[in-house]
């Protein structure tokens, strides 16, 4: 191999690292997989599934995200960096990605959850089934607003039900001096 050529093989492994070093520390969740078996439909569904959701989804070489991850101090993520990896990436809801890589995984036996990683810190596989198993962020907003709207429909209705009682009084009175 030309010495042009390693320089440029090991500026593009620079480039890598610095670019997972941002995916790393920028995103609010990733969860770590071992994709092996996977066929190329699966994946493309799976890929399809996270691109819904706003999650990218990233095929890695473990020594280059071990040296991203080093730089950004998650050293904890070394252990699970054995085998093919990819990660999936969630810079807005990090509860997306567990979910979705559960259920796949669920259908499809040859897709593992490694590890995660959520809010800078590294989780191992009960915390992101645990992570998982929670509503989406869509499903709490409407929780939230729903436990706004109880009271409001409440005081409507209270408020209506004085206003009804004032006409039936009125009406009474009408009926009772018309007679």
């Amino acid at each position: 191999m030309r010495r042009g050529a390693k320089v440029k093989k090991k500026l593009d492994k620079e480039k890598v690292v610095q670019e997972l070093k941002e995916k790393l520390s920028q995103s609010s969740a990733a969860v770590l997989t071992d994709y092996r078996g996977l066929n190329v439909a699966e994946m493309t569904d799976l890929r399809a599934k996270l691109r819904e959701a706003g999650v990218e989804f990233k095929v890695v070489k473990n020594t280059l995200t071990w040296l991203a991850a080093k730089d950004v101090g998650l050293e904890e993520l070394e252990p699970y960096l054995e085998g093919p990896t990819a990660i999936a990436f969630s810079y807005e809801d990090p509860v997306s990605p567990a979910k979705i890589l559960s259920n796949f995984a669920k259908e499809h036996d040859n897709l593992e959850i490694k590890a995660g990683i959520l809010e800078g810190k590294v989780i191992d596989l009960q915390k992101i089934k645990a992570l998982a198993d929670l509503p989406s962020r869509e499903e709490l907003l409407a929780k939230t607003v729903g436990g706004f709207q109880a009271p409001l429909y409440g005081l409507v209705n209270v408020l209506q039900g004085t206003i009804r009682n004032l006409v039936y009084v009125l009406e009474a009175i009408r009926q009772q001096k018309g007679a």
